[in-house]
């Protein structure tokens, strides 16, 4: 599914182009943003390897919380009174790409567009409508409605080097009524079919940027979507325990490289894991960042650094290559995920394991994928071994899986 989706899914030209490692700003400021503590921000992230820095929600409007600013997408003069110029020359000084969160299809009645143009949203004549999350949802099969959004969208492409919209959608369709529309049933497809547009348009314009669709809310990970996203938004639960199961479900139909993995630091109150653990889990998809980096510890700031580089040299595996699910976290109490290159030269394997029962025994570790006749060398558990595809699928190697935190990220190369 990940090579067909590569082949004939994903909108060009960056189908083949490994993602980036971004960082997000969401945990560490949420509407808190200034250029100020941005820029903070971004000095860290680039240390750590960062190749795309994303300042989430709060940019715009009067959004100081949930209550105001959506359907605004002007840059707040108070937050911001250079504009995004400043920060954005900042990023890229540091070698970083900039991108920013959008939520276009959303309005708050406490905005300046709802107060312009309630009938925007949708609507019963009759009936209040409900405010899920303080917002309403616009009314995307008009076409002015459209243009407006579009053209937003375009000015800040056209007025700022943005390379990057995390597009997000953070409710549901509540009232579908639509008085322009004589069949109200078809606000679902004329609805999607308006993203769609402005999306390809935006790209179209604005060929170097890439978006990212929002699955959590808008349940958007679907290969229609992605004919015209570049990756999508695995779930707002980022719990490195959680996202196991989570992502083994995700992976199943959806193609690798766009599954959107975030290490953050959610781990779980009664089930804790290292940071090395949440980075051996996040590294199965496409990697991001969105801890509190101020909080981070010169040893955490490390960690991310060590985890970064090493993704650097396995991305092109795990994003384009063959996903074999060997072990199964909630069977097996262990997850083997092992990825491998088309020409099977190459091969990486995700181990992991937490909460195993003290007495597990030496159990022997088979890998999939290999050419049986090809010979790899592999280092486990600091030892080395040079075996064939053969005896590396069939015999194995016997490991004492042990412990509450057990990761191990395993490379296998051919040897020629």
């Amino acid at each position: 599914m990940n090579r067909f989706a590569i082949d004939y899914i994903f909108p060009k030209p960056y189908n083949k182009t490994p993602l980036p490692v971004l960082y997000n700003s969401w945990e560490a400021t949420y509407f808190d943003v200034n250029s100020e503590n941005q820029c903070a921000l971004a000095e860290k992230a680039a240390e750590m390897g960062v190749e795309l820095f994303v300042m989430d929600d709060g940019w715009f409007g009067m959004r100081n919380d949930d209550r105001a600013g959506l359907g605004d997408w002007f840059v707040n003069k108070d937050k911001f009174p250079n504009g995004l110029t400043e920060l954005i020359e900042k990023v890229n000084s540091l070698g970083m790409d900039f991108g920013l969160w959008v939520e276009p299809e959303m309005v708050n009645p406490d905005s300046d567009l709802f107060r312009a143009h309630p009938d925007w949203a949708y609507h019963y004549p009759h009936r209040t409508a409900h405010e899920l999350r303080n917002q309403l949802v616009l009314n995307m099969t008009r076409e002015d409605v459209q243009e407006y959004i579009f053209n937003l969208l375009d000015t800040l492409l056209t007025e700022n080097n943005i390379k990057y919209f995390k597009w997000d959608m953070n409710r549901a369709l509540s009232e579908t009524g639509a008085e322009n529309l004589e069949a109200p049933k078809m606000l679902w497809y004329l609805h999607t079919k308006a993203v769609y547009d402005i999306v390809d348009r935006l790209k179209a314009k604005h060929p170097g940027v890439t978006i990212e669709s929002c699955c959590s809310g808008g349940g958007r990970s679907d290969l229609g979507a992605l004919g015209h996203f570049d990756m999508f938004w695995t779930s707002d639960n980022t719990d490195g325990i959680d996202r196991m199961t989570i992502q083994k479900g995700c992976s199943l139909l959806r193609p690798t490289k766009a599954m959107r993995a975030w290490v953050t630091d959610i781990e779980g109150i009664n089930k804790p894991c290292s940071l090395d653990f949440r980075f051996a889990v996040a590294m199965q998809g496409s990697l991001g960042i969105g801890g509190n980096l101020t909080k981070y510890s010169d040893e955490d700031l490390q960690i991310c650094k060590k985890n970064i580089a090493l993704y650097k040299e396995i991305r092109d595996i795990v994003q384009f290559g063959d996903l074999y699910r060997i072990l199964d976290i909630e069977k097996d109490e262990v997850l083997l995920n092992q990825y491998v290159t088309e020409d099977k030269s190459k091969s990486v394997a995700f181990l992991l394991a937490n909460g195993t029962r003290f007495y597990k025994k030496r159990i022997p570790i088979c890998f999939d994928g290999l050419d049986e006749n090809k010979r790899y060398r592999l280092t486990i558990q600091n030892n080395t071994y040079e075996k064939s595809g053969a005896y590396l699928m069939n015999v194995g190697i016997p490991l004492h899986i042990r412990g509450v935190d057990y990761n191990e990220i395993i490379i296998l190369e051919e040897i020629k």
